[in-house]
């Protein structure tokens, strides 16, 4: 049958809504029907983009260059180019920390992902970049429609190094490998890999370099000096920046805060133009912390007058500053000879090329690639299932004893719900996070499963009282279980705010105790937190049967939690990141940097790489509803390492001896396994493969480190191949006390599981793997 036809204005009407919504915002610069601009070459997109920069440049008089050194960069109307707010950020989620971008309008929201500490705790390459993809179309879909910018000064891929840091839950955690991986992954998954040089959206790594304190026992990041070894440098603090710029080719890098070794980060040409410039051979821009330059001009007093603190910065190699400072002291520093105007043309050559590969000196964004997204791609039914995905592949099962996970719906009604975190929406969400496109609480999701009384304990998680403690306990024991959503929230850990100690905060573990011993039924404890946290009352507690660490888990974790309690999911995350016992602080400055301990000192080392001591819960622990065995496939028992003849006169070296990676022939210099992953269990299940490695004893290296991880889904009662390939250079060597990365020769003993292979590295003229 056929349909009545609208009316033509109805259609025109709707044909512009669409327009409009796709073509929200005007050209940048360049617009095509500008006749004055359009055939300057800088507009010209058949030329190379280093020639059309050049060409802006060579446009730009001094005043209109030092206005472009900021941020909030001004606009050059006599050529066409509109003002550009360079901050915007999206480290789990697009967000309006940033003044980049604002929420509104057709834009009320966008999808808001786990905290990074739980996307970390997945051990999921593939998720990290498939999340990367998602917010990146998220980006541009707002960029689109004029409620965002196109440079993100995300992520934050500094290593997890204290426990009490407060930014630690922005982080993938302490292992450089994982950090490493992530930050290129995710990295990709922003910028794009269909477009060649092109950029869907530009990406930073933050913040260069040894940056993980904030504000603890009177020290603060703005006049912190980090005195770190050039051997932690270069095998912790440097790798996840390494792999971000040289593996994930981001646009940016930010330099800290904080000194390293005297000298502030945003000032030292050592660090800025030497290594990441330099070594690394970042192809983007460098850009400072927010008032980083004033910061070491006001609070550190490393320079006598404000233009010497604007040439330092520049000269050292930053390119943007994320503030004023630039843009107030740049020119005089230029006229008192203390800068060159041709170091500003550098600074800005860096920036624009970055503008340019984004396609901002294109015309019409609607008419590029990516224009055709607009509303309709945000906070989609696509996109807000894969933060549920992200948030279930994220929760870490630390306990189960019986098991009393998980739960039956048909055994267990009602379910006393309790705790200050167990109906909170932003908490979820953790910091540096949008406008989420909905929440589901952990009440709200329990209670799709089965009947509730909720209590919630203590009216917040500083729990200063007992005054609700009555009616949780009650609720406990009418209950066939009880489950427990407690922990922390942005009040105890944050950006400026590290935590002081690991225990619960005030009286939250007096009313887990009270109410695990009033239950009827088994006591479940979830943890909502970034940072570890002490519970080794609980973990010892036979009354409370199951522990579940939440993180901040996103918009979706109420139904990620829930689907985990009743067995719609089983979980699969591991720990990203060391839990330490309270007394692990004793005599412990956030202030020492060293990673190695020290026993003369009694100092005990930092994270599993080094800290041999007592934890609560180890890095890389989880547990599954299934059980999983692992069995070596194929692997070899003798690997030689091609060295250089110049370097290296003998076939083999005795096993004490180590050489220098930039002796050896790296480039294919890969050592293959094949491993059997058997479920045993009941149940199919994801399982991570960690592979650590314990090199030769020596004084360089970690006791253990994480060389290679995977993610593999196995069904019950299944086996599955997992093949993993180890970078010798970059995976098995160590870093001595000069910082000279080497390979150590002999026995490497690869642990995964309960099983051990040890490998013999040979050193030999040419390289034969033999099995």
């Amino acid at each position: 049958m056929k349909r009545n036809s609208p009316p033509p204005l109805i259609i025109l009407s709707l044909i512009l809504a669409i327009s409009a919504a796709v073509e929200g915002r005007e050209s940048f610069a360049c617009d095509p029907t500008d006749s004055a601009t359009k055939s300057l070459a800088f507009c010209r997109t058949d030329l190379r983009t280093e020639n059309r920069v050049k060409d802006l440049i060579g446009r730009l008089t001094l005043q209109e260059k030092v206005k472009l050194l900021v941020n909030g960069a001004a606009a050059v109307p006599r050529l066409g180019i509109k003002g550009y707010q360079w901050w915007s950020e999206a480290l789990h989620g697009v967000s309006n920390v940033g003044p980049g971008t604002r929420f509104g309008g057709d834009f009320p929201a966008a999808t808001s992902f786990p905290q990074v500490i739980n996307t970390a705790a997945s051990f999921n390459a593939s998720l990290w970049e498939e999340i990367g993809k998602v917010v990146s179309d998220e980006a541009r879909a707002m960029y689109n429609g004029g409620m965002a910018g196109l440079t993100y000064w995300s992520p934050n891929v500094n290593i997890f190094r204290d426990p009490r840091w407060g930014r630690g839950q922005e982080t993938p955690g302490e292992d450089p490998l994982v950090a490493g991986t992530y930050a290129a992954r995710y990295v990709r998954g922003l910028q794009g890999t269909d477009g060649g040089d092109r950029l869907k959206v530009a990406a930073c790594c933050k913040h260069f370099t040894a940056y993980d304190l904030d504000n603890w026992s009177g020290v603060d990041r703005f006049h912190f000096n980090a005195k770190v070894s050039i051997q932690d440098i270069k095998d912790t603090f440097d790798v996840p920046f390494r792999s971000c710029v040289m593996e994930g080719n981001v646009a940016s890098v930010m330099c800290s805060y904080n000194q390293v070794n005297g000298i502030p980060t945003c000032a030292d040409p050592g660090l800025l133009r030497g290594t990441v410039r330099g070594a690394w051979r970042l192809n983007g821009y460098i850009v400072s912390d927010c008032d980083s330059v004033g910061v070491f001009y006001d609070n550190q007093h490393y320079t006598s007058t404000p233009e010497e603190a604007a040439a330092d910065a520049i000269k050292a190699g930053l390119d943007l500053d994320c503030g004023s400072f630039l843009g107030v002291h740049t020119e005089n520093a230029v006229q008192k000879g203390l800068l060159k105007e041709a170091d500003i043309d550098l600074a800005l050559f860096n920036t624009m090329t970055v503008q340019v590969r984004l396609g901002m000196f294109d015309g019409e964004p609607s008419s590029q690639m990516y224009g055709n997204l607009g509303p309709k791609d945000v906070c989609s039914p696509a996109h807000q299932e894969l933060a549920l995905e992200a948030a279930r592949q994220g929760l870490v099962l630390l306990k189960n004893q019986g098991p009393v996970l998980p739960l039956s719906i048909r055994r267990h009604h009602p379910i006393a719900v309790i705790g200050p975190n167990s109906d909170v929406t932003l908490t979820m969400i953790g910091n540096y996070a949008g406008v989420a496109c909905g929440y589901t609480t952990p009440l709200q999701g329990i209670r799709k499963y089965t009947r509730i009384i909720h209590q919630p304990g203590c009216e917040n998680i500083a729990c200063m009282n007992d005054a609700l403690f009555g009616g949780a306990i009650m609720a406990a024991r009418r209950s066939d279980a009880t489950v427990m959503v407690m922990g922390l929230d942005q009040t105890v850990e944050a950006e400026f705010r590290d935590r002081a100690g690991l225990l619960l905060p005030g009286r939250q573990q007096e009313l887990i105790s009270k109410v695990a011993a009033a239950s009827k039924g088994p006591v479940i404890l979830v943890l909502m937190s970034g940072g570890p946290i002490d519970v080794s009352f609980a973990k010892h507690d036979p009354k409370i049967g199951a522990i579940l660490w939440a993180g901040y888990p996103g918009q979706a974790g109420g139904d990620a939690i829930a689907d985990v309690l009743f067995g719609a999911h089983n979980p699969g995350g591991k720990l990203p990141m060391t839990w330490y016992p309270q007394e692990y602080l004793n005599n412990l400055p956030m202030t020492a940097m060293d990673m190695r301990p020290n026993p003369s000192r009694h100092y005990p080392g930092r994270t599993y790489r080094f800290y041999k001591g007592p934890v609560v819960y180890p890095f890389g622990h989880g547990m599954s509803y299934s059980s999983f065995l692992h069995a070596v496939h194929d692997a070899p028992t003798v690997v030689s390492v091609p060295v250089e003849g110049s370097h290296h006169s003998n076939t083999t070296v005795v096993s004490s001896q180590s050489i220098r990676v930039t002796h050896a022939r790296c480039s294919r210099l890969v050592l293959s396994l094949s491993v059997d992953v058997k479920n045993i269990g009941s149940r199919d299940g994801s399982h991570t493969v960690l592979v650590f490695s314990s090199p030769p004893g020596g004084r360089w290296a970690p006791h253990k480190q994480l060389v290679a991880f995977k993610k593999v889904r196995v069904t019950a009662g299944g086996r599955e191949r997992v093949h993993i390939r180890i970078h010798v250079c970059k995976h098995l060597s160590v870093v001595d006390a000069a910082g000279i990365r080497r390979i150590p020769m002999g026995d490497h003993a690869l642990h995964i599981g309960d099983i051990r292979h040890s490998v013999s590295l040979q050193a030999q003229t040419l390289g034969v793997i033999k099995s």
